[in-house]
């Protein structure tokens, strides 16, 4: 590995920019991931976890498909009708979660997104 490689990605900050053994080895990540998956079990209740999670990985899975509506017919491997029910299905399926799950994990995304935008507002000249 490259020692005090940089990402050139604008979407990456700077500070974050900057491999080193340490961050490409993982384990650090791993047991801080552990760590945060552990607590999660001991305190919050099992099912909301599942559902919140369930909830995530059907909004990446949509924003997947998203993603594979808009590549050039060169580019897609199949039709764009297949994206489309893959949004829709994964709508469908995110909606019939448990309620508190579906407006916790709205919150996370509105939350995400304000962030974002507040970010990368540009400053007036």
């Amino acid at each position: 590995m490259t020692r005090g490689a940089r990402t050139t990605s604008p979407t990456v900050p700077a500070h974050r920019a900057v491999s080193t053994p340490q961050i490409l080895d993982g384990r650090a990540t791993e047991l801080v991931v552990g760590a945060v998956v552990t607590a999660v079990v001991l305190v919050a209740d099992l099912r909301g976890a599942i559902g919140f999670s369930s909830f995530a990985v059907l909004t990446y899975y949509a924003i997947t498909n998203a993603s594979a509506y808009t590549l050039a017919p060169g580019q897609r491997r199949w039709p764009r009708g297949l994206a489309v029910l893959g949004i829709v299905g994964c709508v469908v399926l995110a909606l019939t979660l448990p309620s508190a799950s579906v407006i916790g994990g709205l919150a996370v995304l509105a939350s995400g997104a304000l962030v974002w935008i507040v970010r990368h507002r540009r400053q007036p000249s």
